[in-house]
């Protein structure tokens, strides 16, 4: 049986959009629960409190009013916006917290006391704000505090304060994500696939839950894994062979790897609903399973074929959202024959017959399933492997790369085997 040697150089000039995955083009959920402590004492839930959230670093105003049960969201504020909100209602002080990041997972906590229930504009927040500092406050004009208030409010503002700083940290995370994506992928097209790495595991150094670095290392494994295998199978010194070999092996783990750990985290995500979000989440997701795959299809093949249900479930979740029919089809046809390399002619031969039962003529798929046939070894299996490979010779072009080896295969089926290919008509398409 013979083996393909040489595979194409990877092309990585397809990058994911950088407005639509990087950390700063994002967008995410805001969302907390009000509370309003009455006169004699109870704490229930606010409804129809006016939220006001006013975007800080840039010029930005988002509105909406607690439900009943005292919880208000806001679905697709940009990620790296720095965020005031301001509660208020009638009878009570207005309150506000600083600090805010949306996209978060935070339930941001507020607490209203009586008071006069002055809606603040921004000019006025800003005035309170310069002058109290930041962190999370009441308005004036509320009703004097007992000792019991004073302190919940201060457990209150030292927990804003730690999110406020964890909210701090995330920010500077956010700005190394954002330098080393873009160094990554300048590196990328240049082809210095080491600086690449370099710059996406800074990036995941301080933040490591950012699936966007993930599949694009995966990328630059990947090419250089590539580099490196047709480098060291063309050289004449064995040692630079072995070690080049073995380190294309490392970067094609590597690949898989990173992949694997982006479609993961994609998964988890939740499912937006806004439709730009929706359209973005969709993207990024095709793009992680399109890298896992391919990944996947040069870690089992050249490296490690043990993981070749592995690869085949990674080309499975490909297969599955590609919208495409053509990279649909050609995905298919490269897990089979990865399968094939692997060493999994049984395998193999179930995916190329799969192909086979809405394309019969497919010269691919009939070249596949002969081969996989053949070095499976099961003599009783010779004769369906020569039908096929004769379909294989009938129907692909004269051009074919591999079409004088299906010939010689056939020629030792017959000499050694007594093996010759049955007379059948033409293949076509069963109609539903």
């Amino acid at each position: 049986m013979f083996r393909r040697y040489l595979f194409p150089i990877i092309a990585c000039a397809a990058l994911i959009v950088l407005s639509g995955v990087l950390v700063s083009a994002q967008t995410g959920e805001l969302r907390g629960h009000v509370t309003l402590k009455q006169a004699d004492g109870t704490v229930v839930p606010a409804a129809d409190v006016v939220i006001d959230v006013y975007r800080m670093d840039l010029t930005g105003k988002f509105n909406t009013k607690t439900g009943k049960k005292g919880g208000f969201v806001f679905a697709g504020l940009p990620y790296t916006g720095d965020y005031v909100i301001v509660a208020s209602m009638p009878g009570a002080q207005a309150y506000w917290q600083s600090g805010v990041k949306a996209g978060r997972d935070v339930d941001y906590a507020i607490d209203l006391m009586p008071g006069d229930g002055k809606r603040l504009t921004l000019d006025e927040l800003k005035t309170i704000m310069a002058a109290q500092g930041s962190g999370s406050r009441a308005a004036s004009g509320a009703t004097k505090e007992t000792g019991e208030d004073k302190a919940k409010r201060a457990e209150l503002e030292k927990k804003n304060t730690e999110i406020t700083a964890k909210n701090e940290k995330i920010l500077k995370s956010n700005e190394i994500v954002t330098r080393t994506y873009k160094a990554g992928n300048d590196a990328l097209l240049a082809k210095n696939y080491d600086e690449a790495i370099k710059q996406y595991e800074e990036g995941l150094a301080a933040y490591p839950e950012e699936p966007v670095l993930l599949v694009n290392e995966a990328r630059a494994y990947t090419a250089r894994g590539v580099d490196r295998y047709n480098a060291a199978i063309t050289s004449g010194n064995d040692a630079t062979k072995t070690s080049g070999i073995e380190a294309a092996k490392g970067d094609f783990r590597s690949a898989a790897t990173s992949a694997s750990k982006a479609v993961e985290m994609i998964k988890a995500q939740p499912a937006p609903t806004d439709p730009t979000a929706v359209t973005r989440y969709n993207n990024n997701k095709l793009a992680a399973l399109t890298v896992n795959a391919e990944a996947h299809r040069l870690f089992v093949s050249k490296a490690d074929p043990s993981q070749a249900d592995a690869g085949l479930a990674a080309f499975k979740e490909y297969i599955a959202v590609e919208p495409d029919a053509a990279k649909k089809s050609k995905a298919q046809l490269d897990a089979a024959q990865m399968l094939l390399d692997a060493g999994v002619p049984d395998k193999s031969y179930i995916e190329y017959r799969a192909i086979l039962a809405t394309e019969p003529d497919n010269a691919d798929a009939n070249l596949g399933a002969g081969l996989s046939l053949f070095a499976g070894g099961d003599k009783t299996k010779f004769q369906e492997a020569a039908n096929y490979l004769q379909h294989y010779v009938d129907v692909a072009p004269d051009t074919h790369k591999f079409k004088a080896d299906a010939k010689a295969i056939l020629a030792e089926l017959k000499n050694t085997e007594k093996v010759v290919p049955e007379t059948t008509p033409s293949r076509r398409r069963t109609r539903p």
